[in-house]
């Protein structure tokens, strides 16, 4: 079966050689692995414990644990490798103790004995659910510790069909778990997989950490003064359809903040195009005037984590495609979420949804009814969603003490 598998990541990379002809993100994911073994740096006197991460999300999960190891010890060094462009591309926006960063090349043979080869993790950690065999199987060859943290596992995994043997066999290599729920640990515990521990999710340490070091948005308070506003992140045009036809006919009565997806020209102009109430662009505020306008829009890249500080409650988008963006950022900061039906992927929204304080919608009605609710029940979720995230905090603390008996 491990001949298949290789077959297939060499059919993956030519897949993905031929769409970058036409497809940027796969162009993206091609240029950015060219000569990438030249790039890497010499190690001398440092123990290296390499982190892979899909994508933002999951590097978000690594940050607590890097950055407590590297307080813990300076000297480590930190790899930190990304599968996805939108991880690779965006990873300085965030505040990291990481070493050196770069894609993971091609998860053959002879690119795993390279990268393994050159930086000699004694730890690895593979965040969430993405299991790389050869690396993985390489890793272990050479004599490192491996760790999977912030897992989550479902039903429909591979690893638990009755032709999964190739893939429960990658998680064996694994020397512990870190698991987000209990259901996860009972998949593992259902293929004979006893080495884990259950820590919730690191995301919650990230968002309660950051909320501690926030600093004001001096435009933000320009234009929203003492109000609080309905914000809505992350946002595609599935999402922004109905939504914009809410503000236009004020359904949603408070100031709005909208936060697109996709922050180029064109989309910010199709937006704009729909709305027939007054806005201003993020991009043409200043501090010395007082606005009244009833939307602002953030045309540009990383103001969204800060903005959820002024909201009063939050529509969340990509839950319409499967992709829901982060429901945590504006959790923290006492907001109940608003987001689409297709979240299955998301264990925090199913608890958001469990607790009272995250509501799924599948149609502009559903929609309209959650909008509509009167305002003294949002102040009453508030106080009940800062609680929830408190609550869960404590992953990384569990992680980093079990570390700790292994050294």
């Amino acid at each position: 079966m491990h001949f298949f598998y290789n077959i297939g990541i060499l059919l993956y990379g030519s897949t993905l050689r031929f769409a970058s002809l036409f497809h940027p993100k796969a162009k993206l994911w091609i240029d950015g692995r060219k000569n990438i073994f030249k790039t890497f740096p010499t190690i001398q006197n440092q123990s290296t414990y390499w982190f892979h991460c899909a994508s933002l999300g999951e590097f978000d999960q690594a940050l607590p644990v890097i950055n407590d190891l590297k307080k813990d010890n300076p000297n480590l060094f930190i790899l930190v490798t990304f599968f996805s462009p939108s991880g690779f591309l965006h990873f300085h926006k965030r505040t990291h103790s990481a070493d050196f960063v770069c894609y993971l090349p091609l998860d053959t043979p002879s690119n795993a004995k390279k990268l393994i080869g050159h930086f000699k993790p004694e730890k690895v950690f593979f965040v969430k659910y993405e299991f790389w065999a050869n690396y993985i199987f390489e890793a272990k060859k050479s004599g490192a510790t491996l760790y999977s943290i912030s897992a989550i596992f479902r039903p429909d995994h591979r690893f638990f069909k009755k032709t999964g043997g190739f893939f429960r066999s990658i998680l064996t290599h694994f020397d512990f778990f870190f698991v987000q729920n209990q259901s996860s640990a009972n998949l593992l515990k259902s293929i004979n997989i006893n080495n884990y521990l259950i820590t919730g999710d690191t995301r919650f340490d990230r968002v309660i950490e950051n909320k501690k070091n926030l600093e004001q948005n001096s435009l933000i308070d320009s234009f929203l003064g003492t109000e609080k506003a309905f914000i809505i992140g992350s946002s595609w045009p599935s999402d922004e359809e109905s939504l914009i036809e809410f503000i236009n006919d004020n359904t949603i009565k408070r100031r709005v903040i909208i936060a697109p997806h996709d922050v180029s020209e064109s989309h910010i102009m199709q937006i704009i195009s729909k709305l027939k109430v007054t806005y201003k662009r993020y991009s043409q505020l200043n501090t010395e005037n007082t606005y009244v306008e009833k939307v602002l829009i953030l045309d540009t890249i990383g103001q969204l984590a800060n903005a959820y500080s002024y909201g009063f409650q939050a529509y969340i988008g990509g839950g319409f495609s499967g992709n829901l963006h982060n429901i945590l950022e504006p959790a923290v900061f006492g907001l109940p979420v608003i987001f689409g039906p297709k979240h299955s992927r998301f264990p925090e929204a199913e608890q958001f949804i469990t607790e009272g304080i995250g509501f799924s919608i599948d149609s502009k009605e559903s929609l309209k009814d959650i909008l509509l609710k009167e305002e003294s029940s949002i102040i009453l979720l508030k106080e009940k969603t800062t609680k929830f995230v408190q609550s869960q905090a404590g992953a990384t603390l569990k992680i980093i003490n079990y570390l700790k008996t292994q050294t």
